[in-house]
């Protein structure tokens, strides 16, 4: 994997966005939320609106396995089928994950250092989307500054163990103060992980 730092966005930035089919370039819908859960401490895809000024809320979802592409822009699908209410694995784990976002839960070490709390998830826009780490806030191990917020990369997989994700203690050594740096440290982290196994 290959982290260039102008194709990682906060995910929270896509809401807003856009989803557009590749068969006719038509905006059939608007992201309302993004939906996170942490059973598997990932991205999960994303419950949408109506175009517009006043669009609503739509029953359909979109699963984040159907995206096709994701930019700074838009979401791009391959046709508007793609989204439906069908999808009732998401739909479930949309109505599951309201009582168990990933975002203000706990982040620890696998020695039991409290690192802070997820503020937001990093996304890698690449041709397979990927959550590559998490922007923390409110702690006091890795900001000199009280309200800072800095950016953890998380290895390929994640323990999660009720409100809390577990990460390896090495993270402490691979941590950003900025995203633009951020793609360096997710891959020395990676590299760390993987040499140290």
């Amino acid at each position: 994997m290959s982290v260039h730092p102008s194709l990682l966005l906060r995910a929270t930035e896509l809401i807003g966005h856009p989803v557009v089919t590749l068969d006719g370039g038509e905006a059939v819908a608007e992201v309302k939320d993004v939906v996170y859960g942490t059973t598997e401490a990932a991205l999960l895809g994303f419950t949408l609106r109506h175009r517009g000024f006043l669009g609503g809320p739509m029953k359909e979802v979109l699963a984040w396995d159907r995206v096709s592409a994701l930019g700074r822009h838009a979401i791009m699908i391959a046709t508007a089928g793609d989204l439906g209410e069908g999808d009732d694995e998401l739909v479930e784990e949309v109505k599951d994950s309201r009582g168990r976002n990933v975002l203000g839960s706990e982040v620890i070490t696998d020695a039991g250092q409290r690192l802070g709390e997820v503020t937001d998830v990093v996304v890698l826009v690449a041709d397979e989307p990927e959550v590559v780490g998490y922007e923390i806030g409110g702690s006091e191990v890795l900001t000199p500054r009280s309200g800072g917020h800095v950016f953890i990369p998380l290895p390929d997989t994640l323990a999660v163990s009720g409100e809390a994700l577990m990460v390896p203690a090495a993270v402490q050594d691979f941590v950003s103060d900025d995203l633009a740096g951020f793609g360096a440290s997710v891959e020395r982290f990676r590299d760390h992980l993987r040499t140290s196994s």
